[in-house]
């Protein structure tokens, strides 16, 4: 069959073949693929249109469907060259009077590198990681100087092309390009934040920044276009009391934020156009004393927060629709003040640093039904793990040692049990907070 035009928004490249299907409809679909490093993936639509890509981006298949229709957007192929996983979000529903543009394609692989911030020697430690063992090699030219004062937070776009980083002390957030080799690049000056930015996201379509200012008690908001920041409409937004913490949801909608003296965790809903935020109904949820950090699992069923004052674990059902958050049983006692937490991406366990003893990473086994959590095993860590990160394809898990400046890396089981990689734990600057894997 003769192959079509597609309508194609952004940098992917798109071949469409197949036969319309309601092709005398109004209405498209459409959304974004991020961390797509080569070609192979080819998507459907009710399984029948398909595009090709070659490159993240925005894209649109060239069917309309009608009012009330459903539709099912599935990977047909996965990238070869080379060899990822992508996970299709937002991609099944029906139309309601409108054209679909929410779709996210999220395309991973082994993680290449690893970025550490360095509160009291201002800077970034670069590191590539071994894709075999999970070793950690330092990057040509680490530690990377920070352009901005006291770096305490970092994350990396769903693309993997940026660095971004919250600056405690001169209230700023900075973006870095990442080159090929892993090296970093100033984008620009600084963005200026609110006061004290302690925590930093981007959304899953990499169209949003967002960064919780722990003294201003706001969250600012930003649109992101080639790694340039620009304030969103009405930025910052007002949350609790010392928002410590980000997270949002795997399909894009939800911003969940911690407020570590208030007690409770603010939700507010993601306007995909503008990056606007809105306060979900019942919002803040209450938690535990101390809420530090927050961990959504992948199948967007539920949260987990570390209340760090009181020494406990807390699981949340959460409704994919609404954004809320109720209780799943009592808080777990954590033994000791947690810090952080992060979830493997097959959404089975929970990794807790500094948790049922001091200077240990925990873990903890999801029960599917309810996201109650049990201990399951613990493993020694440097002195006061603050950070914890795992690599995109599951296989290796870094915990950030705040008072003895280094890394501890394991390798993750299939039962969620972590051993050393050889050459751990890895010299990082001096009190180091955080830690993205790109």
């Amino acid at each position: 069959m003769k192959v079509l035009p597609i309508v194609a928004l952004g940098a992917a490249a798109l071949v469409l073949s197949g036969c319309p299907i309601n092709g005398g409809g109004t209405y498209t679909v459409g959304g974004t693929v991020t961390g797509l490093s080569g070609s192979g993936l080819t998507l459907l639509l009710n399984g029948g249109d398909s595009l090709s890509f070659s490159a993240s981006g925005t894209f649109v298949f060239g069917t309309k469907l009608d009012n009330s229709a459903a539709y099912s957007v599935t990977v047909m192929t996965q990238p070869s060259s080379p060899t990822q996983t992508c996970t299709v979000r937002n991609g099944t529903g029906a139309i309601n009077k409108a054209s679909i543009g929410n779709v996210i394609v999220a395309c991973t692989q082994t993680g290449r590198f690893a970025y550490v911030a360095n509160r009291q020697s201002n800077s970034i430690s670069g590191f590539a990681i071994d894709p075999t063992g999970g070793g950690l090699v330092p990057l040509s030219g680490s530690p990377f100087a920070s352009n901005g004062t006291t770096p305490t937070a970092l994350t990396v776009d769903p693309n993997g092309q940026f660095l971004y980083v919250a600056n405690n002390g001169s209230n700023t957030v900075s973006a870095y390009s990442i080159g090929a080799t892993g090296q970093l690049t100033a984008v620009g000056l600084p963005t200026a934040t609110g006061t004290g930015p302690g925590a930093v996201s981007v959304d899953p379509t990499d169209h949003f920044l967002y960064v919780a200012n722990l003294t201003a008690n706001t969250v600012s908001a930003f649109a992101i276009n080639a790694g340039a920041l620009t304030p969103v409409v009405d930025s910052p937004f007002s949350v609790g009391a010392e928002p410590a913490s980000l997270a949002i949801d795997p399909n894009g909608n939800f911003l969940y934020v911690t407020n570590f003296n208030g007690n409770t965790v603010s939700v507010f809903l993601i306007d995909p156009a503008s990056g606007m935020l809105s306060t979900v109904s019942g919002s803040p949820f209450g938690t535990g004393a101390g809420p530090v950090s927050i961990a959504i699992d992948p199948t967007d069923a539920f949260a987990f927060v570390a209340n760090n004052s009181d020494k406990t674990l807390a699981s949340y059902a959460l409704n994919a629709t609404t954004g809320a958050l109720t209780p799943s049983g009592s808080p777990l006692s954590a033994g000791t003040n947690v810090e952080a937490l992060t979830v493997d991406p097959t959404g089975s366990y929970v990794f807790a640093a500094n948790a049922q003893g001091p200077n240990q990473v925990a873990t903890f086994v999801i029960t599917p039904s309810s996201g109650v959590l049990t201990e399951s095993s613990t493993s020694a860590a440097g002195s006061l793990p603050i950070a914890v990160a795992i690599d995109p394809s599951g296989q290796f898990l870094y915990a950030v040692n705040f008072n003895s400046n280094d890394v501890s890396a394991y390798t993750l089981s299939a039962t969620g049990a972590l051993t050393p990689v050889a050459g751990s734990p890895f010299a990082v600057g001096t009190q180091p907070h955080a830690i993205a894997i790109d």
